[in-house]
């Protein structure tokens, strides 16, 4: 049964790296919203696409607890770091270590350094900005608990997709039950599109028209596509 699961899991982020963080979020607004972490993380590459499980690190400022998500991480997992207030939790080395284990990204509610190094390797890294020093490494390591970015909670072992646009989060079951109809999105958004570059308008796919005259009427009316 573990083994089935896992390759459930394994199908499931095969599947996640096809769909955009935007398809998976309107998606989700008809099941279990998806999580969406703080749009103050900003990718050092943008471009990227993050795909993987959650490996939570509490660090407060220290380097241990990053250290020791580090040494537990391994292929397809993202790391996803509390990192502090003050001094970047992770750079060059760090990332080039995870990078070398399969990790297919970090997530730092802190600061990263090393910003250029970080921006030509191929696996994302988001934070919140950079500087020149680092932390410490004196503190007892906390790792693979419930941790919060921002208001966003995230616990070990959730799924983390990532793109230009953000991040959003979900445990499997929430992101199983959203993948079909991500899909589906992500396919009549790119008919849509050729649509357009063919030379259909916009409002032609729209009940915008019939939705402003009810609006302005007082009845509930919902923009939709045709």
């Amino acid at each position: 049964m573990a083994g089935t699961a896992m390759d459930g899991t394994e199908a499931l982020l095969d599947r996640l790296l096809d769909v955009s963080t935007t398809s998976l979020a309107d998606a989700s607004k008809a099941t279990t919203p998806l999580r969406v972490l703080p749009p103050s993380l900003h990718a050092v590459r943008p471009g990227l696409k993050m795909v993987g499980r959650a490996v939570t690190a509490v660090a407060h400022d220290d380097l241990m607890s990053v250290l020791a998500a580090l040494g537990i991480a391994g292929s397809r997992d993202v790391l996803v770091i509390c990192g502090g207030e003050d001094g970047a939790v992770s750079g060059e080395l760090f990332a080039s270590e995870a990078q070398r284990r399969g990790v297919t990204g970090l997530v730092i509610d802190g600061y990263c350094r090393d910003r250029a190094t970080l921006a030509d390797l191929d696996m994302p890294v988001y934070s919140r900005g950079s500087v020149p020093w680092a932390p410490p490494a004196q503190a007892v390591p906390i790792v693979q608990v419930p941790i919060t970015v921002g208001s966003v909670a995230v616990r070990p072992g959730d799924l983390v997709v990532g793109d230009a646009d953000g991040i959003v989060v979900g445990t499997v079951a929430e992101m199983a039950a959203v993948i079909d109809a991500a899909e589906g999105i992500e396919a009549f958004e790119g008919s849509l599109c050729d649509a357009i570059q063919a030379g259909s308008t916009l409002f032609e796919h729209l009940n915008y028209d019939q939705h402003v005259a009810a609006v302005i009427a007082g009845h509930a009316s919902t923009l939709r596509f045709r």
